[in-house]
Formats: structure tokens, C-alpha cells, sequence
């Protein structure tokens, strides 16, 4: 056996038919001086191929922290990861740091929020793109270029055969960021991952670099989890959408259902402090006050209660004593609160929508 194939000795695999992606009772935590950092504390989800999946949430919820662990990047550290990420049937958790090596890149590919530092500045954008391709492909090259500046030229370069050449700082940051996205798809992964692919771009390419995603997507039959704080773009671009905070999934399903329905209310929090572009607002952005909770001392009960407003609502003191559970609605999500649902749905439409 090769250093970078998968073995069923070496990594458990799962059962045939399920999704291309599942990931199960998922948490990565991180041993600190301070205590114990639960960066990601029970998370469960799953991808198929051509499916666009939205991870949402303040910084430090944990996002970021997800996808490095589907990527195997925390192996190797003092990270504790437990649970089961199945990738095409196999367990990302219990496979080597060699047999991650041989997958990234093949199997899964992610696009870094920052291109600028993700790129070496001393080497031209074609030899890195091409040195993804050389790792996984025993071709020259010659080979190797040309298909470098294929994938360039897929991604919207234009004169790929020339920008090849180029360096990182001749690029501008959209077109830094259509080399980063060639670079991931250099290899056909059949799931890629977008963390904040968008950030520091202007409004326009933006929605170039969202177009190009979903683009690719249906060309290749992609599944994608797009990481990003923008509820905008998770509306305009996912087809499903799942909600961290703390750690934890606090809700999750289809859209429209957690956009023009949501139960959760850290979920109405973030829509209320959005702006709407489409009508006049008479009223001012509520924000959600207080700060997110530290991640070596998580809130006892629901890791929301100390900025919810509407805890009092619940009997018993729940919301402090007893975690939720991430429950299903009667529509197609699933939401982690001990209000209930049909509360939930009549605070929403009362006291919630009028004011978005």
C-alpha cells in the first residue's frame, strides 16, 4: 500500500449509498493553559455532489475550525477531534496524515479566505497552480502548464497563456482569487470548500466570484460548503444553510425556510442587524447585544441564553439548566431552542418580521 491510499485497516469505511459527505457528532477541541477550548462541540451535517451548503456565524462560532477538520488539518496538533467525517465512504477522523495528503486536493479542495498570503509571493501563479496538479499526477511539465492554464482560463482569466507567467502582486485581488479557486479545482474534487471567498472584494466581484462558484458547480457536479458571515450571499447562492454559534448548530435546513421562517432566535438576530437593500427601513439595525461566549467556559443549558431575549419566556429556567436539543420542525430544518415551535413561529411573525 501506498503511503497516500486508503486502506480499511487504517481508516474505517462507512456504507455504500449514503451522502458523498456526513459529518457526525463532530468536535474539535483545543487543550489551552486556560482550560479546554471547544471550538467545534457536537456538529452534525451532511453534502451531496451539486449541492451548495451555507456554514453562518459570528466569528468564532467555529466555521473555520469545521472545514480545517474535514481537511485534516489538525492532525499532527494538540487538537482533540472525535466523531465521524465520512468523505465517499471514508472516515476523515481515523485517516493518516499521509492518507489526507493523498485526498486533498483529489477528493476535497478548499479556497483559503486570504489569497494574498495564501500565495507564494516568490513563485509565478501557474507554477503553483501546476504543483497542485504534478502532486496528484504523474505527468511532465509541459502537461502540467497546460493544464494550469486551462483551468485559468475556466475561472475567467483572460490571456491565461501569458498571466501564467505572473505573479501574485501583478494579480488584482478578484483575479487572485479565480487563481485560488483554479488551484482547488485543479484536480476535480468532487467537494469544495469556500472560506469567505469573497472578503475584502469589491461588490462587483464579488458576485463575479459567487456566479463563477455556482458555474462550476453544475459544470463539474461539485458539492460546496461556502464558510462566510454574509447572510446575503448564503440567500443568493446556497441551497441549504447551517447556523453556529458557540460551537454548536444552533439551526439548519433549506433557505427559504431559515431565511423567511427561522425559529432559532440568535437566527432572527442576525437577520434583524442585516441591511435590505430592496425597501426604506424607518427603524434602525438592532444589533445583537453582548458578546459570543467564550469557548473554554460554554453557558450551562443553551449556549445562547445570555443574549437571548426571549429566554424568559421558557418555564422552569431552561434556557440556563438544560441544553436543547437540535430538534426538527414540521418544515424541513431543525432547530436547537426550548421555546416551542409553534411559540417560536408566532413570536417571529408578531414581533419579528415587521421589524426586518
Amino acid at each position: 500500500m501506498t503511503s497516500t491510499s486508503i486502506s480499511a485497516e487504517s481508516a474505517r469505511v462507512g456504507p455504500a449509498g449514503g451522502p458523498f459527505l456526513q459529518v457526525e457528532d463532530l468536535r474539535v477541541h483545543f487543550p489551552t493553559a486556560d482550560g479546554l477550548v471547544k471550538s467545534v462541540d457536537g456538529v452534525s451535517f451532511s453534502v451531496e455532489r451539486g449541492q451548495i451548503l451555507g456554514i453562518v456565524g459570528e466569528s468564532g462560532s467555529g466555521k473555520s475550525v469545521t472545514s480545517q477538520a474535514i481537511l485534516g488539518l489538525h492532525k499532527g496538533s494538540k487538537a482533540r477531534t472525535t466523531g465521524r467525517i465520512w468523505l465517499d465512504g471514508v472516515d476523515l477522523v481515523a485517516a493518516s496524515e499521509d492518507q489526507m495528503r493523498g485526498l486533498r486536493g483529489t477528493k476535497v479542495a478548499m479556497i483559503f479566505q486570504d489569497p494574498l498570503s495564501s500565495l507564494h509571493p516568490f513563485y509565478s501563479i501557474g507554477a503553483q497552480i501546476s504543483e497542485a496538479y504534478l502532486v496528484h499526477h504523474k505527468v511532465g511539465k509541459r502537461d502540467a502548464r497546460k493544464r494550469a492554464v486551462q483551468m485559468l482560463d475556466k475561472v475567467g482569466i483572460p490571456n491565461a497563456d501569458r498571466r501564467y507567467d505572473d505573479y501574485p502582486h501583478q494579480f488584482s485581488g478578484g483575479m487572485r482569487q479565480r487563481a485560488m479557486i483554479a488551484m482547488a479545482l485543479i484536480g476535480d474534487p468532487p467537494l469544495l470548500i469556500a472560506d469567505e471567498p469573497t472578503t475584502a472584494l469589491d461588490v462587483t466581484v464579488q458576485a463575479q466570484i459567487l456566479e463563477l462558484i455556482k458555474d462550476l458547480r453544475t459544470e463539474l457536479n461539485s458539492g460546496v460548503i461556502l464558510i462566510t458571515h454574509d447572510l446575503g450571499v448564503v440567500a443568493e447562492t446556497c441551497d441549504d444553510v447551517l447556523v453556529m454559534y458557540g460551537g454548536q448548530c444552533v439551526e439548519k435546513g433549506k433557505v427559504d425556510d431559515v431565511f423567511y421562517q427561522p425559529e432559532m432566535p440568535y437566527a432572527w438576530g442576525l437577520l434583524g442587524s442585516m441591511p435590505r437593500m430592496d425597501r426604506v427601513r424607518q427603524a434602525r439595525l438592532i444589533p445583537i447585544p453582548g458578546q459570543p461566549p467564550s469557548l473554554i467556559q460554554v453557558p450551562t443549558g443553551c449556549v445562547f441564553n445570555t443574549r437571548c431575549a426571549y429566554s424568559s419566556r421558557v418555564p422552569g429556567n431552561r434556557c440556563f439548566t438544560e441544553h436543547p436539543d437540535l430538534l426538527p420542525t414540521e418544515r424541513t430544518h431543525e432547530v436547537r431552542c426550548h421555546i416551542p415551535s409553534d411559540q417560536r413561529r408566532e413570536i417571529f411573525a408578531t414581533e419579528i418580521r415587521p421589524n426586518l
